[in-house]
């Protein structure tokens, strides 16, 4: 007797299943992307943690004590920023090797 077309599939399925004869395709690793690539940045005084989109950095300060981070205006310098204080220029160079390392991951 023909099972017919609309039940010859989910009887095949079936029994795949039940064999174990069906493989699992593992999902591939998707890249991250230059568009959206978070950065967290250390936690503020209420205690929020937060990110940066580092896609939309304008550009990034320096100084011994301090590392500014401007992000999200249309034109240079406006937008937002963030500060984030540093015990010295070690420090600064440690958070700035995060940052780049962050950012090639996203490519």
């Amino acid at each position: 007797m023909d099972p017919g077309p609309g039940r010859l599939l989910p009887a095949l399925c079936a029994a795949l299943v039940l064999s174990g004869s069906v493989a699992v395709r593992a999902q591939p690793v998707i890249p991250g992307s230059t568009a959206f690539c978070l950065f967290e940045i250390p936690i503020d005084d209420t205690g929020k943690r937060r990110w940066i989109n580092l896609g939309i950095v304008q550009y990034v300060e320096a100084t011994r004590n301090e590392v500014k981070i401007a992000y999200g205006g249309g034109s240079f310098g406006a937008g937002y920023e963030v500060r984030i204080a540093a015990a010295g220029m070690d420090e600064v160079a440690t958070l700035l090797e995060k940052m780049r390392k962050v950012a090639a991951a996203c490519r």
